[in-house]
């Protein structure tokens, strides 16, 4: 081969390998120190830091609620306010932008022990808003991250003040002292943020505990069942202990009053059957002191004396025999004897009383 040929084949290869690296070298020009510093804390760039755009033309549009800071060789000159903007090219800079519309900042997750030694893993969402775009350029580098930590660290602090049974029943009062103890920090006056809410996501404690809870859970839900079950026993009997003492009630105010119906029923029948036997025995005297009243009384009588010794030999073992069994008129005047002996001492009470 032509040794001419073979050198310039080998530099043809040793300009193909040096040039692109060249040309890399160019096209990623090495950054300032401004930059190096400025870019130190924000190695990771944060999904909600904006973009500021590059000062070419000279012509900015600003959108609404967005702020842009300008700096000329360095220094801080203005704000861009929303709107049309002219800037001088190469040498006005856009530094930094900004968003002043509220922003949801999601808390990852953290690890916190709680007063009574339960460690537990909590993430929350935190809502801020930038009041003042120049603090938040020069107060602190990266405000989102650093606001970020700080609700972190908060957590962690406020959760280490109460007990783990008091991140679920006073969550509200939680997001409250996190937010007021993050708003206690310098935000507006140094960093030109506002913290407007705090929400807690999720509080997963450890596994041991899941299940501890699920039993005490059950635990419980046994205990109300069981609770409800004997409440509804004792109101069952209850009813039925109330039920049976209204039926003996109306039962015993049933007899009362069937007694005393009964009394006044039979109270009257005696009266009734009293003034009858009055009433009779009064038109027997009226009728017996009348014309011809003692002869058809003795009659009466002495018709009613044999129909009683006759009565008398039916029923009874022993058996009164007149003294003149024969002679029947005999017995009509004994029993005329009894009975003008009884009237003459009694007839004139009977008088008396028909009078």
């Amino acid at each position: 081969m032509n040794p001419l040929k073979q050198i310039s084949l080998n530099n043809i290869k040793s300009l193909s390998l040096v040039e692109p690296l060249k040309l890399i070298n160019l096209s990623k020009p090495k950054p300032s120190i401004t930059q190096q510093v400025r870019n130190l804390g924000t190695s990771r760039r944060d999904p909600h830091e904006i973009k500021p755009p590059r000062n070419l033309l000279g012509i900015h549009f600003v959108p609404q609620k967005r702020a842009y800071v300008v700096e000329r060789f360095g220094k801080f000159i203005q704000i861009l306010q929303p709107g049309l903007n002219f800037l001088i090219p190469l040498i006005d800079k856009i530094a930094y932008a900004h968003s002043l519309k509220e922003q949801a900042i999601p808390i990852s997750d953290q690890t916190a022990t709680t007063v009574d030694n339960v460690p537990i893993v909590i993430d929350g969402v935190l809502y801020i808003k930038i009041i003042d775009p120049f603090l938040a350029s020069y107060g602190i580098e990266n405000p989102i991250f650093a606001v970020t930590q700080l609700a972190q660290t908060t957590m962690r602090s406020e959760l280490g003040k109460i007990t783990l049974d008091k991140t679920f029943e006073e969550r509200d009062r939680l997001n409250k002292n996190i937010l007021g103890a993050i708003n206690n920090h310098p935000l507006k006056t140094h960093w030109g943020l506002e913290c407007l809410r705090y929400e807690i996501k999720d509080v997963t404690p450890p596994n041991g505990v899941k299940v501890a809870m699920q039993l005490q859970a059950e635990a419980e839900r046994r205990k109300r069942a069981q609770i409800l079950e004997a409440e509804g026993l004792r109101e069952s009997s209850t009813n039925v202990a109330h039920g049976k003492r209204s039926a003996m009630i109306l039962e015993s105010e049933g007899a009362k009053i069937n007694q005393v119906n009964r009394a006044r029923g039979e109270a009257e029948a005696i009266l009734a059957a009293a003034n009858a036997t009055a009433k009779g025995i009064l038109e027997v005297s009226k009728a017996i002191t009348g014309k011809c009243g003692v002869e058809a009384s003795s009659l009466r009588i002495a018709e009613q004396y044999i129909e009683a010794y006759s009565e008398i030999a039916k029923e009874s073992t022993t058996t009164l025999v007149p003294s003149k069994v024969g002679d029947p008129a005999a017995m009509v005047a004994q029993a005329l004897t009894i009975y003008k002996s009884l009237n003459g001492s009694t007839g004139s009470k009977i008088m008396t009383a028909a009078q």
